[in-house]
């Protein structure tokens, strides 16, 4: 919970409406692979990996190509919990553990909403997506992501 409230906190300091708070925070970009039990997926993400760079999140991003996408990296495993303030796009937020395998995926979440949406489980990693993507290509709890940063951290 203690991450939860850390998160909110950031997010209000850092999402508070100025013109300057909605400038995007440029981020290091790599590719990031779904591999499922059929198939594989390539995204090109933006990877958030510091307080600052999560708590921004895709906050005031009004479109996002399908092959796009962010993906969160903490330090280690625990609860997440996200929300969509000041997000205008509908997502598709995963969550995965420390091995890359997905342990929940939230889909098409409500843009703007400030209900808090949990991983349900110990999640390192989230990714977010363009809100039913994890349907239309068949992603399910089980499935595992692959990039150069989770395999880094394993």
């Amino acid at each position: 919970m203690a991450t939860a409230v850390v998160f909110l906190a950031a997010c209000m300091v850092f999402g508070a409406g100025s013109t300057l708070a909605q400038e995007p925070i440029p981020l290091p970009v790599e590719t990031l692979e779904i591999v499922t039990v059929e198939t594989t997926h390539t995204f090109e993400v933006e990877v958030a990996s510091t307080d600052a760079q999560r708590a921004r999140g895709l906050m005031y991003r009004e479109e996002m190509a399908e092959d796009r996408g962010m993906l969160f990296v903490f330090d280690a495993e625990g609860e997440r919990y996200f929300w969509m303030k000041d997000t205008p796009l509908s997502l598709d937020i995963i969550f995965a553990a420390e091995d890359g395998l997905i342990v929940r995926i939230a889909d098409r979440t409500t843009p703007f909403s400030e209900k808090i949406i949990p991983s349900r489980g110990d999640a390192r990693y989230v990714l977010e997506v363009v809100g039913g993507t994890a349907e239309r290509l068949g992603f399910a709890a089980g499935d595992r992501l692959v990039s150069p940063t989770i395999s880094k951290t394993q």
